[in-house]
């Protein structure tokens, strides 16, 4: 992580990535779908927790883990609610991603593809080249 000395202070996020050498994954837009494709009750935070672990999930299947995320794009229909539920947001993080704080960027929009969906998360990754899966 990059965090220059003349910028703020960042909380939950990096200024800069750099990555090591690897292979690059690039995750889909992952909302809180569930398996059955329903939205979990609770609002942003409950889909915000779902999409997190959804984003792990893939990137384990694709051999990678959640502290290779070099950098993560937050999308949600009300930026207002996601600043006052930042400390259930962050949480909700931590238990997917633990204190791993990629280059993030949130992005309010005005609908996402599910309808119902208050957040989608997308996310690159570099994970270190595994011999045997090259």
């Amino acid at each position: 992580m990059v965090n220059p000395p003349e910028l703020p202070q960042p909380a939950g996020y990096a200024h800069a990535v750099v990555a090591a050498s690897g292979r690059t994954v690039y995750l889909a837009g992952q909302a809180g779908l569930r398996p059955d494709g329903s939205l979990p009750e609770g609002g942003l935070v409950a889909q915000f927790d779902a999409a997190c672990a959804n984003v792990a999930t893939a990137l384990r299947a694709a051999g990678g883990d959640p502290g290779h995320v070099v950098s993560m794009q937050i999308f949600v229909t009300d930026a207002t609610e996601y600043r006052a539920e930042l400390s259930a947001i962050g949480e909700a993080w931590r238990r997917h991603f633990g204190r791993h704080f990629p280059a993030t960027g949130l992005f309010e929009v005005r609908g996402l593809f599910d309808p119902d969906a208050t957040v989608e998360l997308m996310a690159i990754a570099v994970s270190p080249v595994d011999e045997d899966r090259s």
